[in-house]
């Protein structure tokens, strides 16, 4: 099958969703992959035919054993990556889980050696640089009740006109 010229030049972005979830004091749930040197939120890659609500629902039952409901979107990161191209990302609200809830927590063993409770001030020391952006940017849209779109984990700078 040819591919038209407008066709090559659209981006075909990598989708992932996650859920940023707190305890009762204000830190954000984070979890120790056994693939990666940094620790990550609950989540992962969209698949085809899904939305990327489905797949943060998803993906936080796999890897948590968990199944709470997401609440609404709090951040959109265009964050490329070198090794995989155009990506797009997605980040709802988990909420609070409460302490009979988190004791629930049954870990997926063959992906993640852990999670922890993280203040928000802590997260940069535990992961990347922009997922630690990400991160905060949509904790504080969580308090402002507005989803906030974020390009590698910043807010972009209004394009000249």
């Amino acid at each position: 099958m040819a591919v038209n010229e407008h066709e090559a030049k659209m981006a075909h972005p990598r989708m992932a969703a996650g859920a940023l979830f707190f305890d009762t004091d204000g830190r954000v749930l984070m979890v120790e992959p056994t693939y990666k040197d940094y620790w990550d939120i609950p989540g992962g890659y969209v698949e085809a035919g899904e939305s990327p609500l489905q797949a943060a629902v998803r993906e936080v039952r796999e890897e948590l054993g968990i199944t709470p409901p997401l609440g609404r979107l709090l951040a959109v990161d265009w964050a490329p990556n070198d090794a995989e191209g155009d990506k797009v990302l997605y980040l709802f609200d988990g909420g609070q889980l409460t302490p009979e809830l988190t004791s629930r927590i049954t870990l997926q063993a063959d992906e993640l050696r852990g999670f922890h409770f993280v203040s928000l001030a802590d997260v940069e020391k535990r992961t990347i640089p922009r997922l630690a952006r990400r991160i905060r940017t949509a904790a504080k849209a969580r308090e402002s009740a507005t989803p906030i779109y974020l390009e590698h984990g910043r807010v972009p700078d209004a394009p000249a006109a």
